[in-house]
């Protein structure tokens, strides 16, 4: 069965060309960010919104100044500071002064934004379960090594940013 089996254009007639790496990485990535925010939600974070879900991303904003998560998230320094003071008025951050820059402030989870964060890992370490059942052990695993392999080609180093 080729890939390109399952696809058609909106017309419903003309097959559409197979997906391209983009859409095959996009689809799964917003079934990641949808059941990370319903799955917050069931735990009783019903005050975040898809939007603070890129404050929360990989690594996370621990100890991270505005402008390294601003960077980070692709956000302009001032989307991010609104997301971030909403995110302080829930509870979930601090901004405070950074001890080795007077003028610069560092971002620190409460209890309440840690629980957050351990919550969202768990929801996807069961996302991860559940897609290894459907694929299998071996394959999610190839799959998992392989992104793994991406992510390290597509993250910029140091001398790179």
């Amino acid at each position: 069965m080729s890939l390109s089996s399952g696809f058609t254009q909106a017309d419903g007639e003309t097959p559409a060309p197979p997906p391209l790496i983009g859409a095959l990485l996009r689809v799964p990535f917003e079934t990641v960010r949808d059941r990370m925010l319903a799955g917050l939600h069931e735990r009783g974070f019903t005050d975040l919104v898809a939007a603070h879900l890129d404050v929360f991303q990989y690594p996370g904003p621990e100890n991270q100044r505005p402008l390294q998560l601003a960077t980070q998230t692709r956000m302009t320094k001032q989307a991010l500071n609104y997301l971030l003071g909403q995110l302080q008025q829930l509870g979930y951050l601090t901004r405070e002064t950074d001890d080795s820059d007077q003028r610069s402030k560092r971002i620190r989870l409460t209890p309440r934004g840690h629980a957050a964060t351990t919550a969202i890992r768990e929801i996807v370490q069961d996302l991860e379960t559940e897609w290894g059942q459907q694929l299998g052990a071996q394959k999610f695993a190839q799959l998992h090594d392989l992104l793994t392999q991406l992510y390290a080609i597509a993250t910029p180093t140091n001398d790179q940013a």
